[in-house]
């Protein structure tokens, strides 16, 4: 256990970071031994951080009470081992809500999604995030995707204000990122983090690589995370044979599978985890179920990625 700053734990990631699924037992209440279970495996797999309660753990579906226990549970199965950083959304107001209850619930930093709805300007994104990094001591990580773009001379006022550590990128515009990381680089001294969050990141981390983006997220950690972590190891250590092996037998299938669906990038990811043998329940809706032939295809290329590991041996 170790009590350095969220950024100094995510400089040097040692493994993936981790976005578990939030389990829901039969009646579709959280079932929250299943989810420590989750988290622990995880934890125990080589994950990083822990990133609880956000796109993956269907933030959107979760009251602010089911949240707040979710995210004590996985700072309870972590045991401090690694940092456990839960999501805060929605309007300005019930995004503070949120950040205090993870504050009270032991987090170790947020991850600021989209504001809910609204396509604001530039001068009221900042000031949302500005408002919600102020409400509690955690760190900020904010998240660039769908309604939340934002400038390169934005992101250098979010790297100017106290407890906004860094920059999730999901919109995946190489360009925009380049020009967001130099604008920072020229204009704000000190590190500030930048993380590639596109779904099944490992499909494009080669590309935000290159600009030096080395933190990302991984969904597949929760059904497959040798895989995973294989992939993190090989792109550390310069194995191309086996960056490139992964991505062509594994991720390009994954990626094209989980195009099948609408809503897939967190149902078929939950589908992954059952198949695994860990019971975590279906997705909420409006999210809704693979169907039976994608499930079987999942199940066939989780099986081709382990064959693939055991051909590098």
């Amino acid at each position: 256990m170790t009590s350095a700053p969220l950024a100094a734990r995510l400089t040097v990631p040692s493994g993936p970071l981790f976005f578990p699924v939030t389990a829901y037992g039969p009646d579709g209440s959280v079932d929250l031994d299943a989810y420590r279970t989750h988290v622990r495996r995880g934890v125990e797999a080589g994950a990083a951080a822990v990133f609880a309660c956000c796109g993956t753990g269907e933030f959107h579906a979760l009251t602010p009470e089911e949240f707040e226990r979710c995210v004590r549970a996985a700072v309870e199965a972590t045991e401090g081992r690694v940092p456990v950083v839960a999501g805060a959304g929605y309007g300005t107001a019930l995004a503070v809500r949120y950040a205090r209850l993870a504050e009270a619930a032991g987090a170790d930093g947020l991850l600021a999604m989209p504001p809910y709805l609204v396509v604001a300007g530039q001068e009221g994104l900042l000031r949302h995030y500005r408002e919600v990094a102020a409400a509690t001591a955690l760190p900020v990580i904010v998240y660039q995707r769908d309604n939340a773009v934002f400038t390169p001379e934005t992101v250098v006022e979010l790297a100017r204000t106290d407890g906004i550590i860094g920059l999730k990128d999901g919109l995946g515009d190489l360009d925009l990122m380049q020009r967001v990381i130099s604008a920072v680089r020229s204009e704000v001294p000190g590190d500030f983090l930048y993380f590639n969050g596109l779904p099944t990141a490992e499909q494009t981390q080669l590309a935000y690589r290159a600009l030096g983006v080395t933190l990302y997220s991984s969904a597949v950690f929760c059904f497959a995370p040798e895989l995973a972590l294989a992939f993190h190891q090989a792109l550390g250590n310069g194995d191309e044979r086996t960056v490139e092996k992964l991505l062509d037998g594994f991720f390009r299938p994954f990626v094209e599978l989980r195009a099948q669906g609408r809503g897939y990038a967190v149902a078929l990811v939950k589908a992954g985890v059952r198949l695994r043998g860990l019971d975590v329940g279906e997705v909420r809706p409006p999210l809704h179920e693979p169907t039976e032939d994608h499930v079987k295809q999942l199940a066939e290329l989780i099986e081709r990625g382990y064959a693939l590991l055991e051909e590098a041996k």
